[in-house]
């Protein structure tokens, strides 16, 4: 299953050094990069743009969340009976979970919106009013 790796300078060198090869098929096997999602925050002047990208996932396999001004997209990827049914000889799209989140100290908790659209999910959050976080303290 050796030649199904791609290459990699330091996998080929650790493969000369130490030549076992179901040792370097497992460990030093490339991450995939299904198990974790990119991230774009954009400060938008009135709101955030939050853009994950996640391909292959539906709306029901992701859950945005925001509390106290983290604003948490999970991605919970499972396979379907047709995918386990399936004999591969090598997986990167599987089943994985993922969380990744972003604080957003002035983040308004209404109003917010996401759009999932050609594996991209956009998160629009707006910001609170700088005057509704300012409180006036009279002293007595």
């Amino acid at each position: 299953m050796a030649s199904m790796i791609p290459y990699d300078r330091y996998n080929r060198l650790a493969r000369v050094a130490f030549p076992f090869d179901d040792v370097f098929d497992s460990f030093l096997a490339p991450a995939t990069a299904a198990a974790d999602f990119k991230m774009d925050v954009e400060d938008a002047g009135d709101a955030y743009v939050v853009s994950a990208h996640v391909p292959g996932v539906t709306r029901d396999q992701i859950d945005v969340e925001l509390n106290e001004g983290r604003l948490s997209i999970t991605v919970d990827k499972k396979d379907s009976d047709e995918q386990k049914a399936k004999n591969y000889l090598q997986r990167e799209t599987g089943e994985y979970t993922c969380t990744r989140g972003v604080f957003l100290k002035d983040a308004a908790t209404s109003g917010l919106s996401a759009r999932l659209a050609d594996g991209v999910l956009t998160v629009n959050v707006p910001k609170q009013d700088e005057k509704a976080n300012v409180t006036k303290v009279s002293i007595d």
